[in-house]
């Protein structure tokens, strides 16, 4: 059932306005994350470019999910149930050092409820769609594209992880990242993909793969230059 509803909405060809609008959400997520990864390395001022990472996951956030079809209410409660889950997974984690290790959230990432800034709902969202769709290509069953979908996850937050560290994203206890947070990020990761792979939700999204992209080049390039 799940699969004829998913499958059905492929059969109807993109509008001349969502192929335009693709175009445009490519090209200023592009430029975009192009002009920080600049700021953050050559321009002289990271200080200030640090302080525009929330701007720029509303941002990406806001140009993937414009170019989601059938905002229907599966949808609605998919996305809200993974980035509330998202968010107290983390308020969780800061408070008692279960899930991923013991560590502290900085000031780069915007405001915060209960020491865990709010947008960080958001990113788990952003990621769990974004791989989510990457894997939904596959040929192969739910469970399998759930693994492919929370390893994507694991690999970005890898490169990620010595970044946030660096600009005040977050910070680990001694500055050493545990190999608990890999755990915690793919059990956690597992879970939300199977939520995502399972429910009958619109599966498709051509900036899903290049978000993805974008991020992992972009934390990946940081990575070897900071």
């Amino acid at each position: 059932m799940i699969k004829s509803i998913t499958d059905s909405a492929t059969l109807t060809p993109a509008r001349p306005a969502k192929r335009l609008g693709f175009w445009v959400a490519l090209a200023v997520l592009i430029i975009f994350h192009a002009v920080g990864f600049w700021g953050l390395l050559f321009s002289g001022r990271p200080m200030y470019f640090q302080e525009l990472t929330p701007l720029n996951l509303l941002l990406t956030n806001m140009l993937l999910f414009s170019l989601h079809r059938n905002w229907n209410a599966h949808f609605i409660l998919f996305a809200t149930v993974i980035a509330v889950t998202g968010f107290l997974a983390e308020v969780i984690g800061v408070h008692t050092g279960l899930l991923f290790g013991q560590y502290r959230y900085g000031a780069a990432l915007g405001i915060k409820l209960w020491e865990v800034p709010l947008l960080i709902g958001l990113n788990w969202l952003m990621l769990t769609y974004s791989t989510g769709t990457i894997a939904a290509k596959f040929n192969v069953n739910p469970w399998a594209k759930a693994l492919i979908s929370s390893a994507l996850m694991v690999l970005l937050d890898f490169f990620l992880e010595p970044v946030a560290m660096h600009f005040d994203f977050w910070n680990w206890q001694g500055n050493v990242i545990p190999f608990s947070n890999y755990i915690g990020w793919l059990l956690l990761a597992f879970l939300m993909q199977l939520y995502f792979h399972f429910t009958a939700i619109y599966k498709h999204n051509r900036l899903a793969p290049v978000v993805y992209l974008v991020q992992l080049l972009f934390f990946l390039g940081l990575y070897f230059l900071i």
